[in-house]
């Protein structure tokens, strides 16, 4: 089951590196470029290959992928460099030089769009043809749609995080709830069951609704109402779509009915964080939360006192057919368009991402989806039976991701920042704020061409 994930695995949209602002200028991202393509795999050759895990178990786990590859391919060695940050691989892959990585593997799914934009992955596409791979029935769809910008396939899956709910099943057996609820109307109506008011404060929450309450992002929210985010001329849609006016509404919507803004932050401000183990879900403080896989085991290391449940979040109650779906987003690798070795680079990344018994033993290792269906399907995989709940998610057809943009992230900072001037009243009229926002979202995007 899983134990840990470093904070930057949390991928929150608002929370932007340096690099997301970043303009890489490097080579056509063709596949084919005159960097280094026409190599011969099957030479002694050494490879490069960045990646960002450092907790000990981790890097262990990357050891171990990289030690089976070479037994597979005893005429390829690969240098591993770990704890790298999207800023320094942003900056080797501009570089480029000996030094630089051949393979890169980073946390921040938000970047891909400027990672095949600017050129500095190549394409995959001419790799998966060659090998007769089809990524659509590879890899969850969810994680084949985040890898890609605009039929550019310059990074594929390498594991992935899926969202979910965490519920007290002792809470719910004490406030007479039979079962996890699948709609959004039955969610608010059990968060007021399990509130527990304590003078002006609570002695138990039924839900932190509040955008700064940890994972409670716009985009995970956004998630279980299937937005579009832009049109096919790639304006925003957020002011049009009506799935993010309902995500907005329900949201705030809790936010009210559980005591208001400031009452909420006010308890929050008395919370343990997200990382410790007085996280206010183990600490039985709050509870429902909306969490990724990863909790779970977090949550059994810090011996709570109840027993915790697992389920997929609600869906909205027009949408009740798609009970089971949830937001996804993963690590990514790539190939560096200035490398001289791509084909051999290819093998590696295809033995990381495609091959079975590779991902199901990292997976195993790291505590994170696998990022093939022939994978979430493996009976190798061992886990705890409540993790098979994020298994199902992450191979839900409806479930989610956020698409890929030229400037990144940007838009999903636009998105998220709304959302905390609507639910705190900042802003009051969500139509107005919601055009907007679309407006600095096309504009932001169009200043980044």
């Amino acid at each position: 089951m899983p134990t840990r994930i470093p904070v930057v695995v949390r991928k929150a949209a608002f929370a932007l590196t340096a690099s997301t602002a970043l303009l890489l200028s490097t080579t056509a991202c063709t596949g084919q470029s005159a960097a280094g393509s026409d190599d011969d795999a099957s030479k002694e050759t050494t490879l490069t290959f960045w990646h960002a895990w450092s907790a000990p178990n981790e890097v262990a786990a990357v050891k171990s992928l990289i030690a089976g590859f070479e037994k597979a391919h005893p005429n390829i060695h690969v240098n591993v460099v770990g704890n790298m940050t999207d800023d320094k691989i942003n900056q080797a892959l501009r570089a480029g030089g000996t030094k630089a990585p051949d393979v890169i593997s980073s946390f921040t799914t938000n970047n891909v769009g400027k990672f095949c934009s600017s050129g500095a992955l190549v394409d995959l596409n001419p790799f998966f043809e060659k090998a007769d791979i089809d990524p659509t029935t590879t890899f969850p769809k969810a994680m084949n749609e985040y890898t890609q910008f605009d039929g550019n396939r310059c990074a594929v899956p390498l594991l992935g995080d899926a969202y979910g709910l965490y519920y007290n099943k002792t809470a719910f057996e004490k406030a007479g709830i039979t079962t996890p609820p699948k709609t959004w109307s039955e969610f608010e109506a059990d968060a007021k069951k399990l509130t527990i008011p304590q003078g002006n404060t609570f002695k138990q929450l039924g839900f932190m609704p509040n955008y700064h309450g940890w994972e409670t992002t716009t985009e995970h929210y956004l998630g279980q109402f299937s937005p579009t985010y832009f049109d096919t001329a790639g304006k925003s849609t957020i002011a049009t779509d009506p799935a993010v006016t309902s995500a907005f509404t329900l949201q705030k919507k809790l936010v009210d009915g559980l005591g208001g803004f400031k009452k909420l932050e006010t308890f929050r401000s008395t919370l343990g964080d997200e990382w410790g183990a007085k996280h206010p879900f183990q600490t039985g403080q709050v509870a429902m939360q909306l969490d990724g896989e990863w909790r779970l085991g977090m949550a059994l290391e810090a011996k709570p006192d109840f027993e915790i449940g697992v389920a997929p979040l609600p869906v909205p109650d027009d949408q009740a057919a798609q009970y089971g779906k949830g937001y996804i987003t993963g690590t990514i690798a790539g190939i560096a368009a200035t490398s001289k070795k791509q084909n051999a680079a290819w093998e590696l990344v295809k033995y990381m991402t495609t091959d079975t018994d590779a991902v199901v033993a990292f997976s195993n290792a790291i505590h994170n989806v696998p990022s093939t269906l022939a994978a979430l399907k493996s009976p190798d995989l061992k886990y705890d039976a409540r993790f098979k709940t994020f298994l199902d998610i992450a191979a839900n057809p409806n479930s989610t991701t956020s698409p890929a943009s030229i400037n990144g992230g940007v838009y999903l900072t636009t998105v998220q920042q709304l959302g905390y001037d609507y639910e705190s009243g900042k802003v009051t009229d969500l139509k107005a704020g919601l055009k907007k926002a679309a407006a600095q979202i096309d504009t932001d995007i169009a200043q980044a061409k």
